[in-house]
C-alpha cells in the first residue's frame, strides 16, 4: 500500500531527485507567474522521443518496484494496491494491438486525451502524462474527463469506473480512478496545463482544459484535481517514475518533486464562485429524422470560463444533458410533432435563457402487412470448443457472421445460448433492414438484473431486460431499411447473460426512406461526396478554403476527431478508422451528415 507521508517532509526528500538549482527560476513566485515560470523550467530540456518511444521509456518509467516488486508493468487501472493483481504484462511485450477484455494488452494512455490537441507532437508523446495501462480500460476510459463518479455504467478490475458526475458544476461522464492512484492523475494534468500553457487556447476542452494560460483548467476539475492531489500525497512510485521519466525525456513533472506548487499555483480552496451564465446558443436545427429520434445540431455558447454542458428540453421537459453541440433524442413516437430548445450551462450551474425553438415530426413508422422474421438465430450451431471460457467467439449461419466478444458457449435456455458478461453480440452486414427485433435473455451465475443495449449501425434503438428468469422481449419500430449492423452490448463487468433465440423482421418494400439515405445538400451549398463515404476519406464541396475548424460526432454526441485547418492540403479529410455508421461532420458552424459504410 503507499505510504502517504506529510506534505512537508516529502517535498524535502523529493526535491533531492532534481538537479541543483533546477527550480531556482521560481523561489519566491506564486499564483499564474509561478506557473509561468514552472512552464520555462519544464519546457527547457525536454527532448521528445517520438510516440514509439513510449514503449522504451516504459521498460523504466512503468515498472512496479513498490507493489508486488514483480518487474511488471505498473498499471494504475490494474493495480489492486493492497490485493493480487487480476493479471500482469510484461515489459516489451502484451502491447496492443488489439483487446476485447481485460488483460489482453497494455496500451498508451493519454490523461489528457490526445484528440484536444490533434494529436500533435510532443504533446503526443510527451511520458509524464502518458501512462501504459490497460487497453480494454483505457477504451472505456475514452477522451472523457476525471471526476467523482455517481452511477457507474463499467468498473475495471481494479476498481476504476465510469459512469455519470457527481462532481459539483459537470454533468456530463466522467471517469474516476481508485484511491490509491487519484493524486497521481492530478499532478499529471496539473504538469501538462503548466508545460502546455502557452497553447491552450488552441486546444479543445474535453469539458476539462480551460482556454487559458491560467489556470488552464475548467473550474469544476479544478476543484476536483485539487482535491485528489491534497487527499493522496506523491508516492515513491512517482517519485521513482519522475527520475526515470527526466533521464528518458530530459524534463521533469514540478508537482511531484514539489506538491506545495499546487496550492501556490490555484490555492488549497475553492476557487472564486462563477456568477456569470453562458450566452444563448444559436442555431438550432433538426439534421435528421426516423421515425423514433430526432438529431439536433447548434452553435456554441460562449462562457466567461467555460461551456461545459447543454440541457435538452423537449415540449417543455428536459430531456437530456450533453456535451456536445450536437445530440439524438431517441425513444419517440412515429407521426408525432415534437418541440426542442437548449440551455448552455457552464461549470458553476449557471443556465443560459433557452435558445430558439424548433419543431420536428417524426417519420411514419412502416407497416409490413405479412411480417416475416427474416433473420432467426437459435445459437445451434455456436462454437464448442473452450466452452466455458470467456473468449471471442465467431460463427455464421444463415448468411450471418456473428461476433461474440467476452463470451462463453455452455449455458443454455430452451437449447442452446450464448452467454456474454462484458462484451457484444455483433452481426455481420444484412442488407434487407430491420423493422422489429426479439430475443429472449436470461442472467447466468450471481448478479443483478440489468439490460442490454440495442444499437442498429452503431445508433441506440432501445434495451433489452435481463434477470434470472428466462424473458423474451420485444423492440418494435425500429424501422431502418438497407444494409444494417445489429449488437447487443452488456456494459456489466459482473453480470453474465445468456441470449437465445434472436430473430428480427425485415421487408424490402419499407415505404419509409432510411435516415441513411437523407439529403445532405446545405444551403450554402456545402455537400459531402460521395455519401456514404469511402475508403475513410470525406470529400466537400463548395468553399472550403476558410473553414478554420472541422470536427466528427457520433449521434450520441462523441467527438471521434477534430481537425484545425482540415482543408489546407486539399478538398477532403482523411478519417481515421470510423466504424459503419452515421455521423455529423461539423465545419465551423456548419453541421453536414454523412455515411460510413
Amino acid at each position: 500500500m503507499k505510504k502517504h507521508l506529510l506534505f512537508l517532509v516529502l517535498a524535502q526528500f523529493a526535491n533531492a531527485q532534481a538537479p541543483s538549482g533546477y527550480y531556482s527560476s521560481a523561489n519566491g513566485l506564486t499564483g499564474a507567474p509561478l506557473k509561468t515560470a514552472l512552464s520555462s523550467i519544464i519546457t527547457s530540456g525536454h527532448q521528445d522521443k517520438g510516440y514509439s518511444g513510449l514503449w522504451t521509456a516504459y521498460k523504466t518509467t512503468d515498472i512496479d518496484k513498490n507493489y508486488e516488486n514483480d518487474g511488471s508493468i505498473l498499471d494504475i487501472y490494474s493495480e489492486r494496491p493492497t490485493s493480487s493483481d487480476p493479471y500482469n504484462y510484461t515489459p516489451g511485450g502484451n502491447q496492443c494491438g488489439t483487446y476485447s477484455t481485460e488483460g489482453n494488452c497494455y496500451n498508451r494512455e493519454h490523461i489528457v486525451p490526445q484528440s484536444l490537441f490533434n494529436e500533435a507532437s510532443p504533446m503526443k508523446n510527451d511520458v509524464h502524462f502518458i501512462r501504459a495501462t490497460d487497453g480494454k480500460v483505457n477504451g472505456m476510459r475514452s477522451n472523457y474527463p476525471f471526476g467523482k463518479v455517481g452511477s457507474t455504467t463499467f468498473t475495471s478490475q481494479n476498481g476504476s469506473k465510469l459512469g455519470s458526475s457527481s462532481s459539483s458544476g459537470f454533468s456530463g461522464t466522467v471517469f474516476e480512478p481508485i484511491d490509491e492512484f487519484k493524486g497521481d492523475v492530478a499532478r499529471m494534468v496539473f504538469y501538462f496545463v503548466t508545460r502546455y500553457q502557452n497553447q491552450l487556447s488552441g486546444f479543445s476542452s474535453g469539458n476539462m482544459l480551460g482556454g487559458s494560460a491560467f489556470p488552464g483548467l475548467q473550474t469544476w476539475e479544478l476543484n476536483v484535481l485539487l482535491a485528489w492531489h491534497n487527499q493522496d500525497p506523491v508516492s515513491q512510485a512517482e517519485i521513482n517514475r519522475n527520475n526515470a521519466s527526466y533521464t528518458f525525456q530530459g524534463n521533469r513533472n514540478p508537482f511531484i518533486d514539489n506538491p506545495n506548487y499546487v496550492n501556490q499555483i490555484w490555492g488549497s480552496q475553492t476557487p472564486t464562485q462563477d456568477t456569470q451564465a453562458p450566452t444563448v446558443a444559436t442555431n438550432l436545427s433538426v439534421s435528421g429524422k426516423t421515425s423514433n429520434s430526432v438529431s439536433l445540431a447548434w452553435s456554441a455558447a460562449t462562457d466567461n470560463v467555460a461551456v461545459t454542458s447543454y440541457d435538452v428540453y423537449m415540449n417543455g421537459s428536459l430531456k437530456t444533458n450533453v456535451n456536445t453541440t450536437s445530440t439524438t433524442v431517441t425513444g419517440l413516437n412515429p407521426s408525432t410533432i415534437y418541440n426542442f430548445y437548449i440551455k448552455a450551462k457552464d461549470a458553476a450551474g449557471n443556465a443560459s435563457a433557452n435558445s430558439s425553438t424548433v419543431s420536428a415530426t417524426t417519420n411514419a413508422g412502416t407497416t409490413n402487412p405479412n411480417p416475416t422474421n427474416c433473420v432467426n438465430e437459435t445459437f445451434e450451431t455456436i462454437p464448442t470448443s473452450s466452452a466455458s471460457s470467456y473468449t471471442t467467439k465467431t460463427w455464421t449461419n444463415s448468411g450471418i457472421t456473428w461476433t461474440a466478444t467476452d463470451s462463453r458457449s455452455d449455458q443454455t435456455i430452451s437449447n442452446k445460448a450464448i452467454t456474454v458478461r462484458n462484451g457484444s453480440l455483433k452481426s455481420s452486414t444484412f442488407s434487407n433492414g430491420i423493422n422489429s427485433l426479439t430475443v429472449t435473455t436470461q442472467l447466468k451465475f450471481s448478479g443483478s438484473n440489468g439490460n442490454f443495449n440495442v444499437l442498429v449501425n452503431g445508433v441506440n434503438v432501445g434495451t433489452i431486460p435481463y434477470s434470472t428468469t428466462a424473458t423474451t422481449t420485444t423492440i418494435n419500430n425500429i424501422n431502418v431499411s438497407g444494409n444494417v449492423v445489429v449488437s447487443l452490448v452488456n456494459n456489466s463487468s459482473s453480470n453474465r447473460v445468456a441470449i437465445d433465440n434472436l430473430s428480427w423482421t425485415c421487408s424490402s418494400g419499407f415505404a419509409r426512406q432510411s435516415v441513411m439515405n437523407t439529403e445532405n445538400t446545405q444551403p450554402n451549398e456545402l455537400q459531402v461526396y460521395p455519401n456514404p463515404i469511402s475508403n475513410q476519406e470525406i470529400f466537400v464541396k463548395g468553399e472550403t478554403e476558410n473553414i478554420q475548424k472541422a470536427e466528427i460526432y457520433n449521434l450520441q454526441g462523441k467527438v471521434m476527431q477534430t481537425e484545425n485547418l482540415p482543408f489546407k492540403n486539399g478538398k477532403s479529410i482523411r478519417t481515421r478508422n470510423l466504424q459503419q455508421g452515421i455521423y455529423i461532420l461539423k465545419l465551423d458552424e456548419l453541421s453536414l451528415k454523412f455515411i460510413v459504410k
